[in-house]
């Protein structure tokens, strides 16, 4: 067979990653905050892009009547049982400004026509007026500036402020001031202080022994417990400052796994106290705040804001909307892209002016199919969850994205998108839409599957109601919910348990004697 070269033609198709199907998946999985940010980007740098304010007549220009404060009942009213001034009257059209002319046609002085009210300055005596003064000076400032109300709120306290004001205090040398500084500023908001001093040390090229000794001082700072390496050293700074740091108690702060363990007996020998002794102490540890730190201002919370509202309609269903308030809308001026290309002087400017075009069509494009696209995995989600809608978490079925993809003709790649980072407003709270994926148990015998959310929270409402005489074991609870028609294993409910920070059926034993 000879070799030779060749020319030839071939059809194929391919998927390609383009930049406006980039930025269409991109945009899918944004949440409604990170989407609103992108979209106020998007109008700053294109120019043709415009917020869509989605209210009639907003922006127009108001009647004369009701810009000057009036109901048109009132402006006619005026109008019809009034008399038209006369021409000679001192009321007329055109304002005289000069007060001399105002005073000589009123035949009195201007302070018995206006006298000062009550809190308002008097005009000042221009005889006693300084060359340097003004008027301005001598009036209210509040009638010529406009205060911003923002300036004069309070500024929330912060614990390293707190901290820098007491270190500014208690330290006078320069560098103990630095040296506290960089510890002040390693705190969590907790006010621990993970950090290794040697690394510290070294890093500010000082010696160990004089970081632990600012650290000493800056461990007396308020809240008493700051600066502290741990949960022990933490509670042993808050009794040292309220001096109930005896042997007893520091034997007691030494062991305090042991009392996480609700192990008593232990607990009592090592600190060689009765019970009653125990009790008053385990009292005042209780008393004690873990996270001194958490007092002070943190990072603000935003609250969450659902992109779906579920409710019940009037046929039984459930009605599935988008939440429309927190999707921005944008229009594209295509009128002033047909003024503008007219005007374009060359080629580059032609050319920014259709990309930013097929861009912001593109965009428009964009934000419609995804709220078509998180409305439709909405409404199936809320298809194959009803029960969990009407009667309650224990009937959560098990759902896989696979599930959803299919029934609505997707991918499962796009239906993971449009749940991260989306939440559902329904009438048993606020979800985020992947709550209610959730994998499958299976049922004993021919059963039907268990879904895991829901398996979850049957342990936890039989342990919550256990008699405290008679704790439930894990083996207990694999039996029960057996009975009940869920094939689980021992292992799977004490993963279940710990993942829900509930202790085994001997701490659970202990700690319910305590209280008793």
């Amino acid at each position: 067979m000879a070799i030779s070269t060749k020319l030839e033609m071939r059809q194929s198709q391919s998927l390609v990653m383009t930049p406006q199907l980039m930025q269409a998946i991109k945009l899918l999985q944004m949440s409604n905050l990170d989407l609103v940010s992108y979209v106020e980007a998007e109008l700053e740098r294109n120019p043709l892009l415009e917020k869509g304010d989605g209210e009639a007549g907003e922006g127009g220009a108001p009647d004369a009547p009701e810009a000057a404060g009036q109901t048109p009942e009132t402006v006619n009213g005026a109008a019809e049982g009034t008399e038209e001034p006369n021409a000679g009257d001192w009321m007329q059209n055109d304002l005289e400004t000069g007060s001399e002319a105002i005073a000589s046609r009123m035949d009195t002085d201007l302070g018995n026509v206006f006298p000062d009210e009550p809190g308002v300055p008097a005009s000042p005596d221009p005889a006693q007026l300084k060359s340097g003064d003004s008027y301005k000076n001598a009036s209210s400032s509040a009638a010529s500036e406009d205060y911003n109300l923002e300036a004069f709120v309070a500024e929330e306290a912060s614990l390293g402020t707190s901290l820098e004001e007491q270190m500014n205090l208690a330290l006078s040398d320069e560098a103990d001031k630095l040296i506290a500084g960089h510890l002040i500023n390693s705190l969590d908001e907790n006010g621990y202080l993970y950090l290794d001093l040697n690394d510290a040390a070294e890093q500010l090229g000082v010696d160990l022994g004089r970081v632990e000794t600012v650290l000493g001082v800056l461990q007396t700072f308020e809240p008493a417990g700051v600066f502290a390496r741990n949960l022990a050293e933490c509670l042993k700074l808050q009794l040292i400052d309220k001096n109930r740091f005896d042997p007893a108690m520091e034997a007691l702060i030494d062991n305090i796994e042991l009392l996480a363990k609700r192990d008593l007996q232990t607990l009592r020998k090592i600190c060689g106290v009765d019970d009653e002794d125990l009790i008053e102490m385990i009292a005042e540890i209780r008393a004690l705040d873990p996270k001194p730190g958490s007092a002070f201002g943190s990072a603000l919370v935003q609250p969450v804001v659902p992109d779906v509202f579920v409710r019940p309609a009037n046929d039984g269903t459930w009605a599935v909307e988008l939440n429309s308030d927190t999707l921005p809308k944008v229009l594209v001026n295509q009128t002033y892209y047909a003024t503008v290309i007219k005007t374009a002087r060359n080629e580059t400017e032609k050319e920014y002016l259709t990309d930013s075009l097929q861009t912001a069509n593109w965009l428009a494009k964009s934000l419609d199919q995804r709220a078509k696209t998180i409305l439709k995995v909405s409404t199936e989600i809320v298809r194959q969850q009803d029960g969990f809608l009407t009667y309650g978490i224990e009937h959560l079925r098990p759902l896989n994205l696979k599930t959803v993809a299919e029934a609505i003709s997707m991918h499962e790649s796009t239906v993971s998108r449009v749940t991260s980072n989306k939440f559902m407003a329904t009438p048993r709270g606020i979800f985020e839409l992947k709550y209610f994926f959730s994998s499958a148990i299976s049922g004993t015998g021919d059963g039907d599957s268990h879904s895991a959310e829901s398996v979850r929270h049957r342990i936890k409402t039989m342990i919550d109601a256990e008699d405290p005489k008679a704790i439930l074991s894990d083996d207990t609870i694999v039996k029960t919910l057996k009975e009940d028609g869920v094939d689980i294993a021992r292992r799977t409910v004490a993963k279940y348990r710990e993942a829900m920070k509930i202790g085994s059926s001997v701490q659970r034993r202990r700690e319910k004697n305590t209280r008793l």
